[in-house]
């Protein structure tokens, strides 16, 4: 069994050294059971020494010249050689139990992609309720969220990976796909929430309640625009960190 951890990153040098060195710590979870594992990082057009700094750390770097999300974690997928991929984002710390959690689910049988449960590295009031509720809804309707997807390759390439028609919610997008992939095979999509992903509570810092607010309406009353924008969700696009 192999397994191939791909990191999307923009301009991501001041966390990503960090995270990087999380994930191959995790990783010993799959070498206790003898499992290979790569890690690779998909440069998306970064402007800063990510690159450098993913190098330096031992990953095997891609480069995606179109900055989004979608288009960078399908260029790592192109790259990965693991019978099952994992996609985590930049920002994010999964934990050794949280790996081995994955691979009971590999080992089931019945697992054909899931994600996980998380909770923010900072505490914000606000943050921490979405935070529960979204723990909530993801366990409850198995969504995915897209700082932690784990998946079987070959079905990740059999449904196309994620929509390059989104610049945010992708992973949204995909589950469903997913899930009709599921139907009458006896596989299906699990939430793992025993170990949540520890993810930056970077953006509740970095963007105003009025900007979150209004990106949220306007979702409301017109998803399929806003999300299909670069300008629109800008709060991951935009660079700042």
């Amino acid at each position: 069994m192999k397994i191939s951890a791909i990191v999307p990153a923009f301009n991501e040098e001041k966390l990503l050294a960090a995270s990087l060195a999380e994930i191959q710590a995790a990783a010993a979870a799959f070498a206790a059971r003898g499992w290979e594992f790569e890690l690779i990082v998909c440069d998306n057009n970064s402007t800063d020494q990510t690159a450098a700094h993913a190098r330096a750390a031992g990953a095997q770097v891609v480069f995606e010249p179109v900055n989004q999300i979608s288009r960078a974690r399908n260029t790592g997928a192109a790259a990965a050689t693991g019978d099952w991929l994992i996609f985590v984002d930049a920002d994010s710390h999964p934990s050794a139990e949280l790996f081995a959690d994955v691979a009971g689910q590999i080992l089931s049988g019945a697992c054909l992609a899931g994600g996980a449960t998380v909770r923010l590295d900072e505490d914000f009031f606000i943050g921490g309720l979405v935070t529960r509720l979204w723990n909530f809804a993801s366990r409850w309707r198995g969504l995915l969220a897209g700082s932690f997807i784990f998946v079987d390759a070959a079905v990740f390439r059999q449904v196309g990976g994620f929509s390059h028609e989104f610049f945010a919610a992708e992973e949204l997008e995909l589950r469903r796909r997913l899930k009709q992939c599921a139907r009458g095979t006896g596989r299906n999509i699990v939430i793992l929430h025993r170990h949540p992903l520890k993810t930056s509570a970077r953006k509740i810092r970095l963007y105003t309640p009025r900007e979150h607010f209004r990106f949220i309406l306007r979702t409301l009353f017109n998803p399929r625009r806003m999300l299909a924008s670069r300008e629109a969700a800008h709060i991951w696009y935009d660079g700042r960190r």
